[in-house]
């Protein structure tokens, strides 16, 4: 049976292990190994793990209705911080390498691409979640958090559409539908168990 000290341990394994793409990244980049267009391979690889996260956050309830291993409920609060944590990169590159911190320019350029609205959307959408994260808000909102929480169903939509744009315009399908099936997967099975 894992006691909390076992769960303790597991959280900082995961903690540091959600790191190491952001370290690759640093790496490569020192290592001047970041593609012809560097800009544009950290702007996507950062968009990249922000899904993969939240792919992994969505996880966490089938996994656990399947195993009945309730403890994996303990890790979905740090992934979905980690989804937070990589949009939150993926937002500043488009920020300040598309635009250079204009943000005027900015807005303009979310008004007039409909794929960036929508990106823009699911990162917006991800503040309010990640600002009632920690056990205070959850006892302060009570069963309002949860309703709020829903919101990740949105999100993972806008963000698998963001995402299906950006990889379509440069006619990759593969990644996209395959990224596109697990969410599919996921988010059905909750509507099944529902």
């Amino acid at each position: 049976k894992l006691t909390a000290a076992h769960i303790k341990r597991f959280k900082l394994a995961i903690f540091l292990l959600a790191l190491l793409p952001l370290l690759r990244l640093i790496e490569r980049g020192v290592h001047d190994n970041l593609s012809a267009n560097p800009l544009e391979f950290i702007t996507r690889a950062t968009g990249d793990w922000a899904i993969y996260f939240l792919c992994l956050t969505l996880l966490i309830t089938p996994l656990r209705r399947l195993t009945g291993l309730n403890w994996l409920l303990r890790l979905r609060r740090l992934l979905g911080l980690y989804v937070f944590f990589y949009a939150v990169l993926h937002f500043l590159c488009f920020l300040w390498f598309d635009h250079f911190f204009d943000l005027p320019a900015m807005w303009t350029d979310i008004l007039k691409r409909p794929f960036i609205a929508v990106g823009a959307s699911a990162f917006v959408l991800l503040i309010p979640l990640a600002l009632t994260s920690n056990g205070t808000m959850v006892r302060m909102l009570g069963r309002r958090w949860q309703l709020l929480h829903r919101l990740i169903y949105l999100i993972a939509l806008l963000a698998l559409l963001h995402f299906w744009w950006m990889r379509a315009g440069k006619q990759n399908f593969a990644q996209p539908l395959w990224i596109a099936a697990l969410v599919g997967v996921l988010l059905g099975s909750r509507v099944i168990w529902w």
